[in-house]
């Protein structure tokens, strides 16, 4: 019997450990930085990389926290065509290049819209944020996007 309780100590401290190096190592993975001109801006970032994350993006969410977004990373640098269907927030989408470069940025996009929003040029991310983040923070064409995905 003792035995069986010193197996059961050491899985849980084996447990709370996994726990704790998962739960710090997400949260930088999670973190991206956009520099604009006023200085650094930080949002926690759902990543989609797969071609039905992408597919899903924000749809069918009600709400997100200030802070927060999706970046879509793009298995190669090409145009891409992003819409609004089935998503009931108002975003605005930051294109970005190969580099981090934010090369254009379409603020305020309708809700539930099926109209296409190109990007203005060869891009391999997309950050969707809230409307109108974009506008409040001063985020431009020429700011740089850092995140450990961007450039890989």
């Amino acid at each position: 019997m003792r035995g069986f309780r010193h197996i059961f100590t050491l899985v849980f401290i084996l447990m709370i450990g996994a726990c704790a190096f998962a739960a710090s190592s997400s949260v930088d993975a999670e973190r991206l930085v956009i520099e604009t001109q006023a200085g650094p801006v930080s949002f926690s970032v759902e990543l989609a990389l797969t071609p039905d994350q992408r597919a899903i993006g924000l749809m069918y969410r009600s709400s997100m926290a200030a802070d927060h977004g999706m970046l879509f990373r793009f298995d190669q640098t090409r145009p891409v065509l992003m819409w609004m269907k089935n998503t009931p927030l108002s975003l605005d989408m930051l294109f970005i290049d190969d580099t981090g470069t934010v090369v254009g940025v379409a603020p305020d996009t309708v809700p539930f819209s099926e109209t296409i929003v190109p990007s203005p040029g060869p891009v391999r991310y997309v950050l969707e944020l809230n409307a109108g983040t974009a506008r409040k923070h001063g985020i431009m064409v020429g700011d740089k996007a850092r995140h450990q995905v961007i450039g890989k």
